[in-house]
């Protein structure tokens, strides 16, 4: 997956904004806090708007958004519908039997927000829309490594935060192909793997493969669901003016697609904005 410059110079300011305010010495793995404190976007520990507003994963979080409705994930992602996508793939593909539903929800465990705010229409949305665009990124669950990636050069060499170690390439890997050292660093601070060191783990484990989109999702995505801005929005925060504002309007209409067939299989309305 690629990510276009408009999209990288957003998450260095937003990143950079979090270096300032957030403390090193309280990073959360997996979202596990103490009791009272909420899980920033960014996998740190705290109170206040920074940690329990606009994409706060677990805690006492107070944005709007993220209201919980008590629903189960388990429920809507039931057997017939992972594996209605996952079946689709051949049998050559290097991801038939990797992604498997058990390993999404042993991933999921480590995300308890996702597909539970909001109403039980948002949920429904939300679930939709993340395997709508699983289904893109890996053809229908069948790629766990980008095509060609290994010819690709996903180094920013101008991320300090998160230097690249020489001989490892951040190529995409996983359910919505994680790329780029400033996604590996991070991701891996936050799900409890040295994402810079080892990138191949997202391609050789599969909890950690769902956990990295599952953290992709809930820092970019997320709110955009649950707030009800619309599943367009989550297209051009997965892949910007590469596929958005004309750039790759085929690509577009294949996510949405996928999107508009899980929203009837769920039995709920896309809602507006579908493209971007």
């Amino acid at each position: 997956m690629n990510f276009s410059s408009r999209k990288h110079f957003i998450f260095l300011f937003a990143l950079a904004i979090v270096v300032v305010v957030v403390p090193r010495t309280i990073l959360a793995q997996n979202c596990e806090c103490a009791e009272g404190l909420c899980c920033s976007k960014w996998g740190f520990c705290g109170t206040g708007n920074d940690y329990c507003g606009q994409g706060c994963q677990g805690g006492p979080c107070f944005s709007a958004s993220t209201s919980s409705n008590g629903g189960s994930v388990s429920d809507v992602v039931s057997n017939a519908f992972f594996n209605g996508i996952a079946d689709q793939a051949a049998s050559t593909c290097e991801g038939k039997g990797f992604y498997t539903r058990a390993r999404f929800l042993e991933a999921l465990q480590s995300y308890p927000n996702f597909g539970t705010m909001g109403s039980t229409d948002d949920s429904k949305r939300e679930i939709a829309a993340f395997f709508a665009h699983v289904t893109h990124e890996t053809g229908h669950m069948c790629f766990i490594n980008e095509i060609n990636g290994p010819s690709l050069d996903y180094c920013d060499e101008n991320n300090t935060e998160y230097p690249c170690v020489s001989g490892k390439n951040y190529y995409g890997r996983g359910p919505i192909q994680l790329s780029w050292n400033f996604n590996y660093g991070p991701a891996g601070k936050s799900i409890g793997f040295d994402g810079l060191n080892d990138p191949d783990i997202v391609a050789r484990d599969a909890v950690i493969s769902f956990k990295t989109a599952l953290w992709y999702w809930m820092n970019n995505c997320h709110s955009l669901i649950t707030s009800g801005q619309g599943f367009g929005p989550t297209i051009r925060a997965i892949n910007g003016q590469i596929e958005c504002d004309g750039g790759n309007p085929q690509t577009v209409a294949r996510r949405v697609e996928y999107y508009t067939e899980y929203c009837q299989q769920l039995g709920v309305e896309t809602g507006d904005n579908l493209t971007c």
